[in-house]
């Protein structure tokens, strides 16, 4: 079995020779990142491992976009990263690269995906302040850190942090995998993007007090699919030490793909490319390897295009994040773990007919989308136990948030709780104001919590509105952020107590436009689910 550490060590020799000879060039190398742009008044200056680099002053915060923190990977595709080659002059980091190949609005991205993006109030100042790394969702096959709801510059404003934002290789691109082939270079094809995420924050670290933060305070936060990386990141010996703290929002990995299951994909990407082999596979197109992953996945927990996301590949990930404990070696690792109250509206409001179900409606469209091994009517005949008031499309949505997101959320969080005395602190929120948009409509849906935690409450994308509400929200939620990155305890003057979550009490803080402190808030639902196997989607 191919050891991580020999991967590492020959991929560092290879990175060595590589920056040996482009330093020795570097005046002979053209540059595409290094193109000039006009000067103003505005633009800053730093130097980073590659080169100088030019970004700009917008509003009293220092913005960097588009830094390369690895080289291009469409010459190695399915390996892990290597460093980015050295330039001449003065990169222009003025605006976002691109994203990781991918459809929907990021399309068609690039291979060469490996930037980041800072926003600091200061440079090369001494200020050591807390590093906030943003991993972005759409689960492990879309997305780019250059959202605009993921603008650093209020959380800078508001905290005096630097805020980083990231994007790496998706889909197929980083989770295809290839470890069962028996080629050594591509063993760790099947978590390549998690691997893409290390040497992100392996670059933070080290440009740390370049942008005026704190090497050795760095925390992890992310949204849904992010939630997931991170939660994988923590049970992977690559990254150990590289943060500090961590805080997920809607979004859990208990468990990773087993290789079995991960083969199978693989396999069936391939025949729908008509690739025989690795290398057939290297010689296809972004678009034809994004094709041959909208083949029919068989997983009889959702009928959809090939699940793809980290891989038990005793290669980077040797466990289970948090299948049957948390990780062990992120037990002193300060944790937040988060959902709102009503995920699935996010997925499953648009459809007016899930607004207007009636009891003899909502068994079967609750089979199709419940995501729990649970008969629909007996799930049905529980909530309107627990909840007497609630009509059948609030059944519908409660049912389904509780079985497709919350349950990995409780997974996680009693798993933390069963750690050994001295394990450092998880604390669990819900967040249960809703949009007042659209009537009311969505609630609490899955990803209102970014434009909040951010404190970009208001910007034409958060669904927010600009009200009172929504601002008064965005400063509990963003403060308590920035708390809990410079000291480790999201605790602050504008919030309740907010206890850590244990056993059996399952403290819980709700947060709406007054927060309260909640013991096992859903504990009717929790008990219900508890009936069933618990299935990580995708990962069996």
């Amino acid at each position: 079995m191919t050891d991580l550490a020999d991967l590492q060590r020959r991929r560092f020799l290879s990175d060595s020779a590589r920056w040996a000879f482009a330093a020795a060039t570097a005046a002979a190398l053209p540059s595409a990142f290094a193109q000039p742009a006009a000067r103003t008044d505005n633009q800053v200056l730093a130097r980073v491992r590659g080169g100088r680099v030019r970004g700009q002053r917008e509003q009293g915060i220092n913005v960097f976009r588009g830094l390369r923190y690895g080289a291009d990977t469409a010459a190695y595709r399915f390996q892990p990263p290597r460093a980015e080659l050295p330039w001449r002059g003065i990169a222009d980091a003025l605006a976002f690269g691109s994203a990781a190949p991918q459809g929907g609005k990021e399309a068609p991205g690039s291979e060469d995906c490996l930037f980041l993006n800072v926003w600091t109030p200061a440079l090369g100042d001494g200020g050591k302040r807390p590093i906030l790394f943003y991993i972005h969702g759409g689960g492990f096959n879309n997305g780019s850190g250059s959202d605009p709801l993921y603008d650093g510059s209020a959380l800078c404003r508001r905290g005096d942090v630097v805020v980083v934002t990231v994007n790496h290789r998706l889909n197929l691109f980083g989770y295809l995998y290839l470890g069962a082939m028996g080629d050594p270079r591509y063993a760790a094809s099947g978590n390549a993007g998690q691997l893409d995420l290390v040497q992100a924050l392996q670059w933070v670290r080290e440009h740390a007090a370049t942008f005026g933060g704190d090497a050795a305070n760095i925390t992890v936060f992310g949204q849904s699919g992010g939630g997931a990386k991170i939660a994988t990141l923590m049970a992977m010996p690559a990254a150990k030490g590289l943060f500090q703290r961590a805080w997920t929002m809607s979004g859990q990995q208990v468990t990773a793909a087993g290789p079995r299951a991960a083969a199978q994909r693989t396999d069936i990407a391939m025949k729908a490319a008509g690739a025989d082999d690795i290398d057939a596979l290297l010689r296809l197109s972004p678009a034809a390897l994004l094709a041959a992953g909208k083949a029919r996945d068989p997983s009889r927990v959702e009928n959809s295009s090939l699940y793809v996301g980290p891989v038990l590949d005793d290669v980077v990930v040797p466990v289970h994040p948090f299948f049957p404990d948390a990780p062990a070696q992120s037990a002193h690792i300060p944790m937040v773990i988060g959902n709102t109250r009503d995920e699935t509206r996010a997925f499953l409001g648009n459809d007016p007919a899930n607004h207007e179900l009636t009891w003899d409606t909502l068994p079967a469209r609750l089979e199709q989308e419940q995501y729990v091994d649970l008969r629909p009517q007996r799930v049905i005949d529980a909530y309107r136990r627990m909840y007497p008031q609630y009509t059948p499309s609030q059944v519908f949505f409660a049912a389904t948030t509780a079985g497709r997101s919350w349950r990995g959320a409780v997974e996680e969080l009693e798993a933390r709780a069963r750690q050994p005395v001295g394990a450092a602190p998880t604390w669990a929120y819900q967040l249960d104001w809703g949009s007042p948009l659209d009537g009311g409509r969505f609630g609490a849906f899955h990803t209102l919590d970014i434009p909040l935690v951010f404190d970009n409450a208001g910007q034409p994308s958060s669904r927010t509105g600009d009200g009172p509400d929504a601002t008064a929200v965005a400063a509990m939620m963003s403060s308590a952020l920035i708390h809990f990155a410079r000291t480790g305890d999201p605790n602050h003057r504008g919030i309740a107590r907010w206890e850590p979550y244990d056993l059996p009490r399952r403290q819980t803080l709700l947060f709406d436009t007054r927060s309260q402190l909640a013991d096992d808030p859903r504990g009717g639902e929790r008990e219900l689910y508890r009936q069933a196997p618990f299935m990580q989607r995708g990962t069996f």
